[in-house]
């Protein structure tokens, strides 16, 4: 029974012995254990890798490092650079692309309302009190041209500053020729003010001028559209008391309309001013309706997170109708000769965005991009990446991965050069440091030398007894 014992340990022992053995004739002899006879950077702890050695050592339990080879990323690229056989690039079907210089544009399709152009839009408003006499345009959705007589006002001021005005008018016609020139300037003075009063008060010229010519003012004082345009609204009747506060006329100019537009967050970077649009409406089938945008309102929806631009139409025929809902086409401005690339050749981590660049065939390189404007299945990369440049457009995540392991590896080779941190850094044995057993066998012959782990007891006693 104890002979078998003392062979059982004997052949435990004989075999990690052998192991060590091997690396250290490998490292004494310079023939190191990297594919090509190369020697290692490091060496790793089998069971914890983040204990890294500068030197051969073997663990607590008597196992030998691993030894951590290269394989070219420490001097031609970033840490995560990786390298794949040809032969794994095609069964993994990596594609790669070039980054081209491009022009970048996109249609932002959403829904617009028609309505007036608030700068041609007229209220007309009384500035005197007084009464209806007569209503000239008497419907709503009339045609009137500029200077088209709307209706007819009586009211005692306008008649009183009428009468002030014939009688500045007399009075300068009796003194201009004064040879006393403050007498000449006052009447002078009395006429312009006469007149400006009228004047403020929308007297139209053509009775301005009926006034002087005949001498007599007349009762009811004419109001006017002030341009070509729509009756959208009559406020009073004939015979209707009227005041200052009170709308007689709205008249719109809807040879040019504008149409709201809501644009969502994500696709305001790519609205500006000028930006051509067409639009569409269900009563006009088959025709195009071509526009600019010509504003954007500097505040968002709250409640729809959206933002309003107003797109101008010319609209001569007046077929475009306020308050009609259209369909818009915004071709938003173009990003000229933009470094662009398939959208899939972005990894989005969360927190970044990277690329694959291929450094040579079967070399890939981690690269941090940042993105801007995107549009049919392509991002410009503004900063990151230049164009020639060849990115990776699938199976990224799987170089990704490698990536990350070669990364975490190069982050254990940069504390390679500092003394080493596994814990028993001072166990490194050479062969004369090594307690040795003979062993014999049952008829007394030497079984030879066996080297023994430092951490084992000692068992010469065991077959020294049995040889007794």
């Amino acid at each position: 029974m104890l002979l078998v014992l003392i062979v059982g340990l004997c052949v435990g022992y004989l075999l990690p012995g052998s192991s060590t053995n091997d690396n250290r004739e490998q490292v004494s002899r310079g023939d190191g254990p990297c594919s090509g006879g190369a020697e290692a950077f490091a060496w790793r702890n089998p069971m914890n890798p983040a204990i890294t050695s500068p030197v051969y050592t073997q663990d607590e339990m008597g196992m030998d490092y691993l030894p951590i080879c290269a394989d070219g990323e420490r001097d031609t690229g970033s840490a995560g650079t990786v390298s794949i056989d040809a032969t794994m690039v095609q069964n993994i079907g990596v594609r790669t692309v070039l980054a081209e210089k491009r022009t970048i544009s996109r249609d932002i399709r959403t829904v617009g309302r028609v309505t007036f152009d608030e700068q041609r839009v007229a209220r007309l408003h009384p500035k005197v009190e007084g009464w209806v006499e007569k209503l000239f345009v008497q419907k709503t959705g009339e045609l009137v041209a500029k200077g088209t007589m709307l209706l007819a006002i009586y009211s005692p001021q306008l008649v009183a500053s009428g009468e002030e005005y014939l009688l500045a008018l007399k009075n300068w016609q009796q003194l201009k020729d004064s040879p006393f020139a403050d007498v000449r300037e006052g009447a002078k003075r009395l006429l312009q003010s006469s007149l400006d009063r009228l004047k403020l008060l929308d007297v139209p010229e053509h009775q301005l001028k009926e006034i002087r010519d005949s001498g007599i003012v007349p009762k009811a004082l004419h109001i006017h559209s002030p341009f070509d345009g729509v009756v959208m609204k009559i406020g009073a009747r004939e015979g209707s008391r009227i005041t200052p506060d009170m709308e007689l006329y709205m008249v719109a100019d809807l040879s040019r309309i504008w149409v709201q537009v809501d644009v969502y967050e994500d696709e305001l970077p790519w609205v500006q001013l000028g930006d051509e649009a067409e639009m569409r409406l269900p009563s006009v089938p088959g025709r195009i309706f071509k526009g600019r945008l010509s504003y954007i309102y500097p505040y968002l929806e709250g409640k729809t997170r959206t933002n309003k631009v107003r797109i101008e139409f010319d609209n001569a025929d007046l077929m475009l109708k306020p308050d009609m809902f259209a369909t818009i086409t915004l071709k938003a401005s173009r990003t000229v000769n933009a470094v662009a690339i398939p959208s899939e050749a972005i990894v989005r981590t969360g927190a970044r965005e990277q690329v694959f660049v291929q450094r040579e065939p079967g070399k890939f390189e981690p690269r941090e991009v940042v993105v801007g404007l995107q549009a049919d299945g392509q991002v410009q990369i503004i900063s990151g990446l230049m164009a020639g440049e060849r990115v990776v457009t699938s199976s990224q995540f799987l170089i990704d991965s490698e990536s990350k392991l070669k990364e975490a590896t190069a982050k254990m080779l940069e504390t390679g050069s500092q003394p080493a941190t596994a814990p028993h850094s001072g166990m490194q044995m050479d062969e004369q440091a090594a307690p040795k057993s003979k062993v014999m066998d049952h008829e007394g012959h030497d079984m030879g030398n066996m080297q023994m782990p430092a951490s084992q007891p000692d068992h010469s006693h065991m077959h020294g007894d049995h040889h007794d």
